[in-house]
């Protein structure tokens, strides 16, 4: 095969890698979606108590309060439109740098995945950070619907002119620094665990390379990420919901930091872990399977 041709070749094979990670991401994102309404509202709760348990901002309270006012599925078109650059982004970007490092048939070490994972996580989510800002609001504003308050927002496009409007271009980057912060980590335990404990019940002849092995590594590179960015997805949620109020709540991420766990206690860092755990799972799940078999059905190799 003749230079030009591979690079057709490998150009064509990284197209479709981007359109079935879209595709696979989109259909994770509708399905799980609920739990991430109550993990966002959850996080979003500010207890006055020292302790980190919420009072009452317990989880079945403000599922009820998501059900009764319409807003389990509030911010969906914004998330799946986030997914449709930052997915792709973070997956195929993984997989090229992870190839670099495996140059001359050398096996990539786990400390190279996980700055490989961690990496291209932080350019995906800087390149999607405007949509999530909008997902974010959107969802907090179902709570102000319950206060009889008027929603911000009527839709993405009202959403994004509003914010550019009253808050600069750059104002849909609002909370970019915890955003990354949460992407490295985030990327970093789910497609460095995804593709180590996979590559590990393989080469152990667990299981073959089939829906048995992408359920175990999708459930393990789940748990890994919860824990790993819980932390951060509550400071950047509460970043990203500050609009331009005469008194902002934060002056930065690390006064976030600080009056949280002031506040509200160390725990209070893990706001929305069942949920978010729980919907990382399904996520996973939803997502690697339905990748690893669009590839395979592409005629292109495991991930």
């Amino acid at each position: 095969m003749s230079p030009r041709a591979a690079g057709d070749r490998r150009g064509s094979e990284t197209l479709a890698k981007v359109s079935l990670s879209s595709v696979s991401a989109a259909a994770a994102e509708v399905s799980t979606f609920p739990l991430d309404a109550l993990k966002t509202r959850l996080q979003l709760h500010r207890s006055t108590g020292g302790g980190g348990g919420g009072g009452g901002g317990g989880v079945l309270r403000v599922a009820g309060e998501l059900v009764r006012d319409g807003g389990l599925y509030r911010g969906l078109s914004p998330a799946v439109l986030r997914h449709l650059f930052y997915t792709p982004l973070r997956i195929v970007g993984y997989e090229h740098l992870r190839s670099s490092l495996a140059s001359g048939g050398r096996e990539v070490g786990l400390l190279e995945k996980a700055v490989a994972g961690g990496a291209s996580g932080v350019a995906a989510q800087v390149v999607a950070s405007p949509a999530d800002l909008i997902k974010v609001r959107m969802q907090a504003d179902s709570r102000l619907l319950t206060q009889g308050i008027q929603s911000r927002y009527t839709g993405i496009l009202d959403a994004f002119t509003k914010i550019i409007r009253a808050e600069g271009l750059l104002g849909l980057w609002k909370g970019v620094g915890p955003n990354a912060q949460r992407a490295f980590l985030v990327n970093m335990g789910e497609l460095t665990c995804y593709d180590q404990a996979k590559h590990f019940i393989i080469r152990k002849q667990i299981c073959d390379d089939n829906l048995y092995a992408h359920t175990l590594a999708s459930v393990a590179s789940g748990l890994s990420a919860t824990t790993l960015s819980c932390p951060a997805d509550v400071i950047k949620t509460r970043m990203m919901n500050q609009g331009l109020e005469a008194k902002a709540l934060y002056r930065n991420s690390y006064d976030c930091l600080v009056k949280t766990v002031k506040h509200e206690g160390l725990t209070a860092l893990w706001k929305g872990f069942l949920p978010t755990w729980a919907r990382l799972g399904p996520w996973q799940f939803v997502f690697w399977v339905s990748y690893e078999k669009l590839r395979q059905a592409s005629g292109i190799s495991s991930f």
